[in-house]
């Protein structure tokens, strides 16, 4: 077979702004989702027309629903406001907000609140459903808190900084939510009503189905999430607490195209393309990951008009049967499709899954047919053309290339931990300095913590405890566990990765004055090394470590129990004698300052079946701790210094093994 030679395609400014706008409204639906599928649930269960009722009157059943009644805030139970309004109005839209505050400002709950709170004076300014505001509202908040937080960072003296933080955020998350209820509110409703009209004016003329015209090229182009987050979920969520149901939800997540494409492709398709269908099959429909198929029609781009008619007959048969969902399909798998719809329309939308798949599987199949050439089509360049317009790697794109198919060049590693202060940081150092000397220039080493992980990495370092939860934030990435950061054999194994995937490496790169010379200020004063340790227990280490810390005026009280809560969680013991415990992510906001704390323990302590001598106490702000952690990785991993540090005598003398420059 011929080699064939593939070109990414160029990425469209105005398509990559909108993929990241779609992205972004994601990202703030997604993670609750599971919120929307309870409220779909209990409002299936228990409205006068959900199942209980359904099934009840079908046996023949004639007494109260009392219960029933009172959850679904109707009958006898009318009074009250039950479980399914108040759930929509409120629950929803203040999580959509927190998510989206949180997200502007890096993580810090400090946005999420602001977010919340600036939500919900949309809700109450209007009377529909306030997704749309919390999208607006909930980011408005957490960019501008940290806007302002940044005006007075390092500026605020000693001591006041908890008075600060929360008079701040409860001032201006209080003017944020009068904006939302004056503004935003009104202009979100106005918008939802005319956004509705549109909508009503599609169906009443039966042109609905046209929007597939739209939908489906907009999914493979990775387009979707904009219209699909932004304005389909919102609108079809308020539809459906109006109607108990909304075909909205439909539109896009239908899984019936896909199937009818892939099935075409099993029957009458050709070598690689052939051999694959039946497990993107599998994969699409139950999964429902719909970019399976996308590289498909990327192949041979005609069979968009597969998709297209596949989608368009989905909507008319929903329409015929006057069917929809009570909440949205994520992901678009015909278990989640099915659990989503109300029993009135549980038969019209397995009809339109159906027929959506019988037509794409028709039109796709006689396109292939047509199709005389030998060619059977380059399903791995399609796959990476799509992995390209996706702008990342894609979860599932092995499916369609086989195991081998991650075998490209490793750009970007990312070691991953907790709270993205400590632990991650000294390993990162360690394995940047072997990626380095390794003669890997173009290849980064850095470190984040766990929930700012982004599927965007080619290969994550995180503890073997730890992996699970790194794997769920980036899927598409090779994962390394390790259980010893400072000599971990697999580093060595890392580096031989990258020989095999990016070549034979070059000449090591030097490290700069910057790393090799000595580091000012006083993250690790004198008054926070500690050459005799009083501890005799892991857990007094950390607290006797922690209390540098405060007594130092870098941290809050709390902070301590704070490190406790992180070593519960997973050991930050780095391997030869050395154990760095810090805080949790969640702690960050007890943090007043930067600073390190050192404890020796001459005698050594037993940290959870390891023997530890040093204990480095972190806490952190921001990221001018890094280096200091990186020269006393470097330290650690000599024998020889380690041993200067066992006979040190004097602080003087443990500040230049560590080569930190202090204030005379």
């Amino acid at each position: 077979m011929a080699s064939t030679t593939h070109t990414a395609p160029g990425r469209s400014g105005a398509r990559v702004h909108v993929q990241r706008f779609g992205t972004f409204l994601s990202n703030m639906v997604l993670p609750n989702i599971g919120a929307f599928i309870a409220w779909g649930l209990i409002t299936a269960l228990f409205i006068e027309a959900g199942w209980i009722t359904l099934i009840g009157d079908k046996l023949g059943y004639s007494g109260g629903y009392g219960f029933v009644e009172d959850l679904g805030a109707w009958g006898s139970g009318a009074d009250g406001t039950g479980i399914v309004g108040p759930m929509i109005t409120y629950l929803l839209p203040l999580l959509i907000g927190y998510t989206g505050g949180k997200m502007m400002y890096d993580g810090n709950m400090r946005g999420g609140v602001v977010g919340a709170i600036a939500t919900m004076g949309a809700i109450t300014g209007a009377s529909v459903p306030m997704f749309l505001g919390a999208m607006v509202m909930g980011p408005l908040g957490g960019w501008s808190m940290r806007k302002l937080d940044a005006l007075w960072d390092g500026k605020i003296r000693p001591g006041f900084e908890m008075l600060v933080n929360n008079f701040s955020a409860g001032i201006w998350g209080g003017f944020l939510a009068i904006i939302g209820f004056v503004v935003a509110g009104p202009f979100v409703e106005a918008f939802s009503d005319a956004a509705s009209n549109v909508i009503d004016t599609l169906v009443e003329n039966n042109l609905l189905p046209l929007t597939s015209i739209f939908i489906e090229p907009a999914k493979i182009l990775f387009l979707n999430n904009a219209v699909n987050q932004g304005i389909l979920t919102p609108l079809g969520t308020s539809e459906a607490a109006e109607n108990g149901k909304s075909i909205l939800f439909l539109l896009e997540a239908n899984p019936g195209p896909g199937l009818g494409l892939l099935l075409a492709f099993m029957f009458f398709g050709k070598g690689a393309a052939k051999a694959s269908a039946p497990g993107a099959i599998v994969i699409q429909f139950i999964g429902g990951i719909h970019e399976i198929y996308f590289p498909y029609v990327l192949m041979k781009p005609i069979l968009v008009l597969a998709v297209i008619s596949g989608g368009m007959a989905g909507i008319a048969t929903n329409l015929v049967f006057d069917s929809g969902l009570r909440s949205p399909a994520s992901p678009g798998s015909i278990i989640a499709v099915w659990a989503a719809a109300p029993p009135s329309s549980l038969l019209g939308v397995t009809a339109s899954v159906v027929v959506a798949a019988g037509v794409s599987f028709l039109v796709a199949s006689f396109l292939l047919k047509l199709d005389r050439s030998e060619d059977a089509g380059d399903l791995a360049a399609a796959t990476a053309d799509m992995e390209a317009r996706k702008g990342k790697k894609s979860s599932v794109a092995s499916a369609l290339t086989g195991p081998g198919a991650g075998t490209g060049a490793i750009h970007s590693i990312v070691f991953a931990c907790d709270a993205g202060m400590g632990s991650s940081a000294m390993g990162a150092s360690v394995l940047r300095k072997k990626v380095q000397a390794a003669g890997f220039s173009d290849v980064s080493v850095t470190n984040k913590a766990i929930s700012n992980l982004r599927d965007d990495v080619d290969l994550v370092v995180s503890h073997q405890d730890l992996t699970d939860r790194a794997r769920q934030r980036s899927g598409s990435a090779l994962h390394v566990s390790v259980d010893n950061f400072m000599q971990s054999p697999a580093y060595d194994e890392i580096v031989d990765l990258l020989r095999q995937r990016n070549g034979a490496g070059g000449a090591p790169t030097p490290a700069s004055a910057e790393e090799e010379g000595a580091l000012g200020g006083a993250l690790l004063a004198r008054e926070s090394i500690v050459l005799d340790g009083t501890a005799r227990t892991r857990d007094d280490a950390i607290t006797e470590a922690g209390r540098l810390l405060v007594a130092a005026g870098a941290a809050e009280p709390a902070y301590v129990e704070a490190m406790h809560e992180r070593e519960a969680s997973v050991s930050t013991f780095m391997g030869n004698g050395l154990a760095i415990p810090h805080g949790t992510n969640e702690a960050k906001s007890s943090v007043h300052r930067t600073a390190i704390s050192l404890v020796r323990y001459s005698d050594g302590l037993d940290w959870k079946g390891k023997e530890v001598r040093f204990v480095v106490g972190i806490a952190a702000v921001g990221k001018d701790h890094l280096k200091l952690l990186g020269r006393i990785a470097e330290v650690f991993l000599d024998d020889d210094q380690v041993a200067r540090l066992e006979r040190a005598s004097t602080t003087d003398e443990v500040l230049e093994v560590l080569g930190q420059v202090q204030p005379a």
